[in-house]
């Protein structure tokens, strides 16, 4: 049997004619099969994972992707937290934490932006002074930060020296989110009426670990967003290519396909998108450029923006009106287009703007001046 039938015979095993599971239930079944953390480097069974070649992790995103499987809530623990470990962590640091997000049992959450820095991330003004047995006392607040209400760890991006500034004195520590009195959680509510994001509020919450050495923060932190953009890509622009045939099914149903610049708009968005897995499979597994990624970040952001707008522009007058009945319990509703055009808005700014990017490509990759402060 082929990998890639493996995969597919699998899922279809696991989703088929079964109740969609709770995700952490789901989690733990992808850990037992294997399926967590294929895309590490170096030998991955050595912390319970499978290994997999390059190819064989697109396969895996690629299928998910297209399976009805549920979404992931261990992404940040496999995808970000591990390979940062592997990179730069010590290896009392590796068997601890990597063994439970292979098993899929630990979920992790990221607390990188704040009110004053989000995608100026060295402008970081939460604090983390040493608490005499070991840790630190981390005092702050982050913001933006996904999965915080399921968490079971957080890591935390803090300012270890009290009088530095920038990108100086900050280190990336390791923080257990039970700490009731110590950590509060609160969901922000969005446009589309979900709350998919949170603010996190530490009180000198205390954090275990420090990966990379105290004041060594920034070069991890800038490691792993580079880790951000890998194999994952290819599996997004599959869900990408899906929301695309629900647009154009959309205009085609509606006649909104008959008009000849809507129809152009449709192909291009096409087209865009072809040049964007061209991209990212040119780009797979590239390392040493810096560019690569904030390349792919420019690429999928404006591409995902401009659908929203699309799908809005193919629904015509009945965009602009919820779906009704409307009731009591449910005042905000929104149809799938409506939820895309107001999602889509925050793309070209959260996971590094577009400013950010553009600096970066400029900056690092051209030679260019840097941008004045």
């Amino acid at each position: 049997m082929d990998f890639r039938t493996e995969v597919r015979t699998w899922l279809e095993g696991h989703l088929t004619d079964t109740p969609t599971p709770h995700p952490r239930t789901w989690e733990r079944e992808l850990g037992k099969a294997g399926w967590i953390g294929i895309g590490w480097p170096g030998d991955g069974e050595t912390y319970g994972n499978r290994r997999a070649t390059l190819a064989e992790q697109v396969v895996w995103a690629e299928e998910y992707a297209r399976s009805t499987a549920p979404a992931r809530m261990g992404h940040i623990g496999e995808n970000l937290l591990a390979p940062t470990l592997i990179a730069y962590g010590t290896e009392e640091q590796k068997q601890r934490h990597l063994p439970p997000v292979a098993r899929g049992e630990t979920l992790w959450c990221q607390g990188y932006s704040e009110p004053g820095a989000g995608s100026d991330l060295a402008g970081i003004r939460t604090a983390a002074v040493p608490d005499g047995a070991g840790g630190y006392a981390v005092t702050g607040q982050k913001i933006w930060t996904s999965l915080a209400l399921d968490a079971d760890w957080c890591f935390v991006l803090a300012r270890t020296d009290p009088g530095s500034t920038r990108h100086r004195g900050l280190s990336f520590l390791l923080l257990e989110m039970d700490q009731p009195g110590r950590i509060e959680v609160r969901p922000i509510r969005q446009l589309t009426g979900t709350s998919e994001f949170n603010e996190v509020f530490l009180d000198g919450a205390r954090a275990t670990g420090v990966v990379g050495g105290e004041g060594n923060g920034w070069q991890v932190a800038m490691g792993l967003l580079a880790l951000e953009r890998g194999v994952s890509t290819l599996a997004q622009q599959i869900g990408f290519a899906e929301e695309l045939g629900e647009v154009v099914a959309a205009a085609v149903a509606s006649g909104a396909a008959d008009d000849p610049v809507i129809r152009a708009r449709l192909v291009g968005q096409w087209a865009e998108l072809d040049t964007m897995r061209h991209h990212a499979l040119r780009t797979l597994g590239a390392t040493g450029d810096p560019g690569a990624p904030s390349v792919a970040k420019l690429l999928w952001g404006g591409w995902h923006q401009r659908l929203g707008e699309l799908a809005v522009a193919v629904a015509g007058e009945a965009g602009a009106v919820g779906p009704e009945p409307w009731t009591a319990q449910r005042p905000y509703e929104l149809d799938d287009a409506q939820r895309l055009f107001l999602f889509s808005r925050a793309d070209t700014i959260y996971g590094g703007s577009d400013e950010i990017q553009r600096n970066i490509i400029a900056e690092r990759v051209l030679g260019l001046p840097r941008e004045p402060r």
